[in-house]
């Protein structure tokens, strides 16, 4: 039996001042203070995910990111919760199954505002298909029945003819189908995810502070790791951080981190790149998904409210971590592949949005020379200790993010400590979720007491949760504002925001720069063809009073976005990696 989640200690915000306090307590750890139980390194999912979890076990615990929350893999991600169907065929039965048992408590404690039940069509060429897929996904559905206790937390399976496939989507071509089976997975905003996640760990006492590069390891004189030190940088200033135990989850920069410690031992990382094409809600007529299997991987067309994303490849990436773009040839392959099932082709001019990540895949010990194919490298996380008083753990997926929590605390404490304070976060729901169900049951009620759309709440409610009534209220409070200033008003460029979207960014989920916005919180970069930059100074005049910025500073931020805009389309007209991120010259 689980042991019960804790309640909030403190105010989740996310802000200046919040990460003021958080460096202050970080780096007060003089030689006659304690040091912190657990510190973590890297702010993406896996990281945010272990932050949680540590926090959620009363340990004192600190978390640093080099850059922005979420802003290396776990921003540019397929979106997806899900158990990996095409893991079944592997024979990877556990991994099926512990990844739908993590989608099922997402959807209805951990973050049911955030992860949503997203139905999918699989395309079945020849009637035979339908006999061995079926049992596949049958499969899948009872192995998420199982992980719920017996509760389905999704829709199970249903087979349909071509008739039944073209009522749902007609922008399927059928005419060399024998028909489809709709199956469930779930879909989420991975950077709101993690987002949250620090918010939640800050929220249960957590020290968090991004834009805090580690630069070093501290060790007693028995070579034991004790902490780190870092570069906080956005004032240039040098920190010690010291720690009982250090927990190495950055991803693929896992060796690069785990290297100033210890050249011995470790875990070896692959870098494999996947990228993604953004196309309007016109551009596809379908009320569902489409899942696709192709001679290297699978491909999703996964619908959102105002756009569809299409992908993913998946090819071994060996250029600057720090610059995953997608080329030409990335695109053609992922339109090659949703065009063959498609009446009416996807053309280059429909393409909204193009993002490109890279997943941090456990690196095979192979012989001299031979090399790994990035496809077959497993998804399963390996924690390890690097050194003493350092753990690492790479590998995962995004679904099983708390798995992987679970298991970097538990390794780092050793089985006695890991007894004495277990993992706390099976039913914790993050900010946003404890009052969510009961809010959302409002939703027309609250859409028509301001005359808005019901779209507009569930908007709001999909991304905030229960904190809704507290953007409510910000709105309310600036009722007084001139009507084009307003907090309750749409942005002119990009109306399915709220102006108070950018605001609650700056003051609760801790963005400091236009990009921080753009990519991560108010995701225009994804989403609008010139990648938000005609909002941009709109959004600029919203952040510069919160933030104290001059004209000067706006300017500033204005030009970073735009040289980012510049390189990346440069990039996409290229054929090769290489040549791609010769076009780059700052991180991406």
């Amino acid at each position: 039996m689980s042991s019960p989640a804790p309640a909030p200690l403190r105010s989740t915000a996310l802000n200046r001042e919040q990460r003021a306090e958080a460096l202050a307590a970080l780096s007060a750890n003089g030689p006659t203070d304690e040091p912190l139980d657990v510190l973590v390194i890297g702010g993406g999912v896996t990281g945010a995910g272990i932050a949680v979890d540590a926090a959620s076990r009363g340990l004192r615990t600190g978390i640093v990111e080099m850059g922005d929350w979420a802003s290396g893999t776990s921003s540019w991600s397929s979106k997806l919760i899900h158990g990996g169907l095409r893991y079944l065929y592997q024979a990877n039965f556990a991994l099926v199954h512990e990844a739908l048992t993590e989608r099922g408590r997402l959807l209805t404690s951990n973050a049911p505002h955030l992860v949503k039940a997203q139905p999918f069509l699989w395309p079945l060429k020849h009637h035979y298909e339908r006999t061995y897929s079926a049992i596949g996904v049958g499969m899948y559905d009872a192995l998420a029945v199982a992980g719920a206790r017996g509760h389905k937390t999704v829709p199970i399976q249903k087979h349909l003819g071509k008739k039944g496939t073209a009522a749902l989507a007609p922008a399927l071509d059928t005419s060399h189908l024998a028909g489809t089976i709709r199956f469930y997975d779930a879909r989420v905003d991975d950077s709101r995810l993690v987002i949250d996640l620090v918010r939640t760990a800050v929220g249960l006492g957590a020290h968090a502070a991004n834009r805090t590069r580690v630069t070093g390891f501290l060790k007693d004189g028995e070579g034991r790791v004790t902490g780190v030190t870092a570069t906080d940088l956005a004032a240039g200033e040098e920190i010690r951080i010291r720690a009982t135990r250090t927990i190495n989850a950055t991803g693929v920069w896992t060796e690069e981190v785990q290297d100033m410690a210890t050249t011995e031992g470790g875990l070896k990382v692959l870098a494999s790149k996947g990228i993604h094409i953004v196309v309007p809600k016109t551009a596809i007529d379908a009320e569902t998904g489409i899942f696709l299997r192709t001679e290297k991987s699978v491909l999703f067309i996964i619908p959102w409210p105002e756009y569809w994303v299409i992908g993913t490849t998946d090819t071994p990436w060996t250029e600057d971590v720090a610059k995953p773009v997608a080329t030409s040839a990335d695109i053609d392959y992922v339109l090659e592949h949703a065009n063959s099932v498609l009446t009416r082709p996807i053309r280059r001019e429909d393409i909204i949005g193009v993002y490109a990540g890279l997943r941090p895949l456990l690196q095979p010990r192979l012989k001299p020379g031979a090399k790994a194919a990035s496809t077959k490298v497993s998804r399963e996380h390996t924690v390890t200790r690097v050194a003493p008083g350092l753990t690492a753990i790479a590998g995962g997926k995004l679904t099983t993010y708390r798995v992987m929590g679970v298991d970097a605390v538990d390794h780092a404490l050793g089985e006695a400590l890991a007894h004495a304070h277990p993992s706390r976060t099976e039913n914790l729901p993050l900010v946003g979720a404890e009052g969510y169900e009961e809010l959302a049951g409002r939703a027309a009620q609250l859409a028509a007491e301001r005359d808005w759309t019901l779209a507009r709440i569930t908007h709001l409610l999909d991304r905030y949760g229960d904190e809704t009534a507290d953007i409510l209220e910000l709105i309310d409070a600036d009722a007084a504002a001139e009507d084009s200033q307003r907090l309750g008003e749409p942005l002119t460029n990009a109306p399915a925001y709220l102006r108070a979207e950018v605001a609650w960014a700056v003051t609760h989920e801790g963005a400091e720069h236009l990009e921080d916005v753009l990519l991560h919180r108010v995701r225009l970069d994804i989403s609008h063809r010139d990648r938000g930059l005609s909002a941009a100074e709109e959004i600029l005049g919203i952040m510069a009073p919160l933030l104290h910025w001059s004209d000067n500073d706006a300017a500033s931020e204005l030009a970073s976005y735009t040289e980012r805009v510049e390189q990346i389309a440069a990039a996409e007209a290229e054929t090769t990696d290489a040549d791609a991120v010769a076009k780059v010259t700052r991180s991406i």
